[in-house]
């Protein structure tokens, strides 16, 4: 099964493409940012966790139902760095562990690609177990727009410290196989979409393949150290 790693800064489209291979392409999307709200959920272990740590620092962290204000936490952690490596440290191992369990689930409904949607793909090291890697970009001036439409009680300052807190497109197209760009036209990007789809879809012939254990093994083995050989390469 080719996994496919889709990624991209805030407010680029992220998830207009990772809808489009869901809905057009019939191909199923592991949402990063979905596990994540769901593994904060309150009473459970990253919840609790975070409540403990943040409670005395952000205003408004718990709501009426009980659950985290997750806009109040975000804007302090994007405005804190420190704190957004705490946060980070807090929900990442929990959300791994949700998105191999649900890998593993599409390998054995017998899926040939699977899109593991992460904004955070190459910095939680997901990138390592994908066949490929995508990055959804789009200009800077375009991405406060966007984040402030959908975002209005944010200042300018708000969206700007959002971007800067992120890995930037010129590191993203570095480290990706493919980049979507999405400054222009919805048609434009579906466009591109098609493209990517066309150049990435696996042979059925591999994908049986894929299906028989010993090739499978060895299938996954040489992705994870191409992987890292060209992660190690690029720091050095």
């Amino acid at each position: 099964m080719l996994i496919i790693g889709l990624t991209g800064g805030i407010a680029c489209g992220k998830s207009s493409v990772s809808e489009r291979l869901a809905k057009s392409y019939k191909i199923p999307v592991i949402d990063a940012d979905k596990i994540a709200r769901e593994i904060v959920e309150p009473q459970r272990n990253a919840y609790l966790k975070i409540v403990q740590y943040f409670k005395g620092k952000v205003p408004d962290l718990i709501r009426e139902d009980g659950s985290i204000n997750r806009p109040a936490l975000g804007k302090w952690v994007f405005a804190n760095h420190s704190d957004l490596k705490v946060l980070n440290g807090i929900t990442h191992p929990a959300i791994r562990l949700e998105i191999f369990k649900q890998i593993l689930k599409q390998y054995l409904r017998g899926e040939k690609m699977c899109v593991l949607d992460v904004p955070l793909l190459f910095e939680s090291g997901l990138n390592l177990f994908c066949g490929v890697t995508v990055s959804v970009i789009c200009d800077q001036e375009t991405q406060i727009s966007r984040i402030r439409s959908r975002n209005p009680e944010l200042s300018l300052e708000d969206g700007e410290n959002r971007i800067k807190a992120q890995m930037t497109h010129k590191e993203r197209i570095r480290r990706s196989d493919f980049i979507i760009e999405n400054s222009d036209t919805l048609e434009h990007l579906y466009g591109q979409v098609h493209a990517f789809v066309l150049k990435v879809k696996p042979t059925w012939t591999r994908t049986i393949l894929e299906y028989f254990p010993p090739f499978a093994l060895i299938s996954a083995l040489a992705i994870v150290l191409i992987k890292y050989l060209r992660r190690n390469q690029a720091i050095s």
